[in-house]
């Protein structure tokens, strides 16, 4: 029985090779093997001719150098590289995503205190609470483990929650009493919006006046904002024109992308003040400055409220970079530090890609003569020795560069796809 084989048969040795069967186009077609040509109307039976190619949309260049900077921060912590599945089940390795073994130990986040407040969320969260538990503990660009990593450490020191929020929306809170991640006072609940919205993180507190202040805060690091969208039930037709904060609260483009998921919180918000559960409510969006389709969808969504800074649920739309900052003052500048090393520090991507070398940068980008006319003539941007991100949060002169890593040309950090 050596010579049977389940599935694919194996061909004899003996047997000459066949030629492969020739395509058929239609059941009484036959197309030759010479590839068809754009000149031979004989090349197109069908009589129509070949349109341009298509093309593959271009990842956002924010998604390109943020998992580009997971990947280096991966390696410079000597963590293993993880395993990502496509939509046809196929895993490949991929840089910016650790092992599951690494993830369960809590590798994805930046200090041990921080684990404790994403165990206690996951174990006793709000009922119908969102997380993709291996995405949480592997996904290095994820915005969920960016929320924890960012909020976490105050969680349980409300004084320093209160310093941050100071800081961070200047007169809004007194004293913060509660901080809620992945929050909603009721997912599916007719008294609100009846579905599964929800604030990445909630904080409660008092004003100066004893007033009952909540904020909700909406996280992205390298999201889009074009994300696919829910079908927003019939409760939002009612919420919105009673919620006083549109100009028009009918209008097609809040309720598809990019503005959404920012009306659908607004919309929870103003259920939240009308349910007596706070007096006074703020929507927040926090993202990267160079996030520039984060920030275009904030401003878009802003342009269809009466007045975003100062209306019934003021809408304040901040950069990580200055949340980051509102932490250093707060007290945490250790922390900080560590945060923007590992989402902010665009001079590592500018460093590894070798663009203060003219023959490297060369054979990455552009021409050599380009290159240097870019970087050497009269209009050259100086070479600082120290990327100026550092001294607003506190931390001298030191760099967080690991040996070899990173080497600033400009004033500014470049994202490169």
């Amino acid at each position: 029985m050596s010579g049977l084989h389940y599935g694919r048969q194996r061909p004899h040795p003996a047997a000459p090779r066949q030629r492969p069967r020739p395509f058929v186009d239609g059941p009484h077609r036959v197309r030759s093997y010479r590839p068809r040509t754009a000149d031979n109307p004989a090349d197109h039976p069908r009589g129509a001719a070949p349109g341009p190619p298509r093309l593959r949309p271009r990842r956002p260049r924010i998604k390109a150098a943020a998992r580009f900077l997971q990947a280096l921060w991966r390696e410079d912590r000597d963590l293993p590289i993880g395993l990502h599945a496509d939509l046809k089940g196929k895993r490949r390795r991929l840089g910016s995503r650790i092992s599951t073994i690494a993830g369960g130990d809590g590798a994805n986040f930046l200090h041990p205190r921080i684990i404790t407040i994403v165990a206690h969320a996951l174990h006793y969260g709000e009922p119908g609470a969102v997380y993709d538990v291996d995405r949480l503990k592997t996904n290095l660009i994820l915005s969920q483990p960016l929320t924890f990593n960012l909020f976490g450490l105050l969680a349980r020191d409300l004084d320093l929650a209160t310093r941050f929020t100071a800081d961070l929306l200047p007169g809004t809170m007194a004293e913060m009493t509660d901080l809620l991640f992945e929050h909603s006072p009721g997912r599916g609940d007719h008294r609100f919006t009846a579905d599964g919205t929800a604030f990445d993180l909630a904080i409660r507190g008092r004003s100066k006046a004893g007033e009952r202040i909540f904020i909700g805060i909406e996280v992205k690091y390298s999201e889009s904002a074009y994300e696919p969208a829910p079908r927003l039930n019939e409760r939002y037709a009612a919420i919105a024109p009673a919620a006083d904060l549109f100009i028009d609260a009918t209008a097609p483009s809040l309720t598809t992308n990019p503005c959404q998921q920012l009306f659908r919180q607004h919309c929870l918000a103003a259920t939240i003040l009308d349910q007596g559960l706070a007096d006074y409510a703020v929507l927040a969006f926090i993202a990267p400055q160079h996030n520039h389709l984060a920030h275009t969808a904030a401003t878009t969504y802003a342009r269809h409220l009466q007045s975003a800074p100062t209306g019934r649920i003021p809408f304040i739309p901040l950069t990580l970079e200055r949340t980051i900052t509102a932490l250093a003052s707060a007290g945490l500048p250790d922390h900080a530090h560590a945060l923007h090393r590992r989402y902010l520090d665009w001079w590592l991507v500018d460093g590894e890609l070798h663009l203060d070398d003219v023959s490297a940068a060369a054979s990455n980008l552009f021409t050599a003569a380009a290159f240097t006319e870019r970087h050497s003539g009269p209009h050259a941007p100086p070479k600082p020795t120290q990327p100026p991100s550092f001294q607003q949060y506190g931390l001298g002169s030191g760099t967080s560069h690991p040996p070899g890593r990173g080497h600033a040309l400009s004033t500014q950090p470049r994202l490169l796809p």
